[in-house]
Order: structure tokens, then sequence, then C-alpha cells
């Protein structure tokens, strides 16, 4: 949650040099992600963007469409607005109660996304009439813009189905390569089967670090990941994932991401085979995080562990083309 917006030009530089196909921000409750793109799209940072993923409690599906087709328009491109129904008791916060369903209540917020977005995919193309729970009398006026792809967060399959009926992208996070073989894709794919129409592409935000001296990575996944390790939510899909966690103990279920790969550690030609475990998995892109190190070292060695691991990644993907 970047409280100063200079703080992600670094990382916006980083991926307009090429190597890295998107920006991704997460739910932010300091500079609001939404606003922290358009501030970079001023800038002249004009790229692909993506939120992975912001919390429905927060914004009305009408507006949630209006904020992100107004980033495809401002760079340019094709936007990914991710959304998730966060922790029941973060729902209940803002609700009064947590969702009765929230497999129910993402399927009815991506139809209404969906009708509010008008269908619109690519600039150019027809619009659909609003479907689910859109309503046509209270759509957004036409605006030209590259097009909005919707994803939604999963953890487990039940939300993965749903992504797999609804959307156009599953976005997961802290989720290992095996189980996303075996519990999401599959999942993913009935989905999709059920409704009759393409497999969405699945997303997959990975925490990195590169080994360095004076760095623990235990500390580090504790550092990224202490909220989420203390969510029952998440701990939950770690040991579906076959992890030893529990939500009284962050710091150990730290250990647990560590010592299973999950939170990615070491050279950044290690990082960069370690990654690829992610496409044999099915997944179509990797985001990476490096939360940890930008939290404990700053975001400058943030973004130089990003650029080594990138640069790795590049050279693989040169060996394997020759």
């Amino acid at each position: 949650m970047p409280k100063d917006p200079t703080d992600a030009v670094p990382f916006a530089e980083l991926v307009a040099g090429g190597d890295l196909a998107r920006l991704w921000q997460g739910q932010s409750l300091t500079i609001e992600s939404h606003q922290l793109f358009a501030y970079l799209a001023g800038m002249g940072f004009r790229f692909p963007v993506g939120t992975s993923v912001t919390l429905m409690p927060l914004r009305h599906p009408m507006e949630a469409a209006a904020h992100a087709r107004s980033l495809a328009r401002l760079t340019g491109r094709r936007m990914t607005l991710g959304i998730g129904p966060g922790s029941p008791d973060f729902v209940a916060s803002l609700r009064g109660e947590p969702y009765e369903s929230p497999r129910a209540a993402c399927a009815d917020y991506l139809r209404q996304l969906r009708g509010f977005l008008g269908g619109l995919r690519e600039e150019g193309e027809p619009r659909e009439e609003a479907s689910g729970g859109g309503d046509a009398r209270s759509g957004l006026p036409d605006l030209g813009h590259p097009g909005v792809e919707i994803g939604l967060g999963v953890l487990r399959p039940a939300l993965a189905r749903v992504a797999g009926e609804l959307a156009d992208a599953a976005i997961s996070w802290m989720t290992p390569p095996a189980y996303l073989a075996r519990d999401l894709v599959p999942a993913l794919h009935r989905g999709a089967r059920a409704a009759d129409r393409p497999v969405p592409r699945l997303v997959t935000v990975v925490h990195v670090a590169v080994a360095r001296s004076g760095r623990d990575p235990r500390q580090l996944a504790f550092t990224a990941a202490r909220a989420h390790l203390g969510a029952p939510h998440y701990t939950d899909m770690l040991k579906r994932a076959g992890l030893r966690v529990h939500p009284s103990q962050p710091y150990l279920n730290a250990r647990a991401l560590v010592d299973s790969g999950t939170f990615v550690h070491g050279t950044p030609r290690e990082v960069a085979a370690a990654l690829d475990e992610y496409a044999r998995a099915g997944v179509d892109e990797v985001v990476l995080n490096p939360a940890g190190v930008g939290l404990a070292h700053g975001w400058n060695a943030a973004v130089e562990d990003l650029a080594e691991i990138s640069a790795e990644i590049r050279l693989a993907q040169r060996d394997l083309i020759a």
C-alpha cells in the first residue's frame, strides 16, 4: 500500500522497459490503486495494468466498471480488473454481516460488472446487451477504450469454478504450483465447460526474493504476507495444498511458505527456474511480488530484485528459442 506515488515510478520504469508485461497492484487503503495507475499514466507510462485484487464490498459494480474503463482509456491498453470478496470479517465490517454465500455474491458481482461494461472487449467491437444484474437503464455512456478484462480472485475450487463460468481471468495469490494443477485448474475447466465458454486465463501472484547477505527469507516471507498468513481462508487453502499452517501461528506459517518453495527465494537463476513450475501447472501469467524485500530493505532493493529475476527469465526464454 504505497504512501507516496513516486514509490511506484521505479516499478513503472521497469515495466516500460519491455521485459515485464504488466504492472499489478492489490487493494490499497493508502493511495488508492486506480488513482495510482492514473498518476502513472499522467506521467506517460502507458502500459497494461491490473488489480490483484480490489475488494467487492468497497465498490458498487457500476463504479468498479467506470474506474476500470477509465484506466483503459487513460493508458490506451486493455485493463485487467481483478475483484475478490475479501475476508468474512472485512465484509461484515462494511455490510453488517458477511456474504451468505461468497460464491453467489461473486457470481452476481461478475454478472453486474459484465452488464455495466456492456460486454465491450475491444475498441470497435459491437456492444452486447447488459446481462445478469446489470441494469441497461443505468448503463454507463459509451466510451471508446481498448477494453476491460474481468478477473476473479480465487483460492479454492468453488470460486475457481465461478471464474470458469463468468470471468475472463482467474487470479490466485500464494497458491503452490502443485495445488494449482491438482485443485484450481480442473475447477476452472469444469466451470468453463458448464458454461460452454473458453477457459479463462490463470494469473498467479508469487512472492519472490533474491538471496543476499543479511536477508532472512523466513523473516521476508513473514513481512510480506503476515496478514494473509493469519487469515483463516488463506491458511485453509495452504492446508489443502499440504502445508502445516494455522491462523494463530503466522510466523511459523511463513517458515512453511519458505520451506515449501511457495515463497520463492534464491539466486536470480534459481528464482527464474522455480517460476517455471507455475507454467507447468497451467499458469498463463506470473505476477512477481517483491513486497517482503520492499518493506524490509526499501523499494529500490525490490526493483533491483525484479530486474535481475526478469533478466534471468529473458535469458532462459532465449535459450528455449535457440
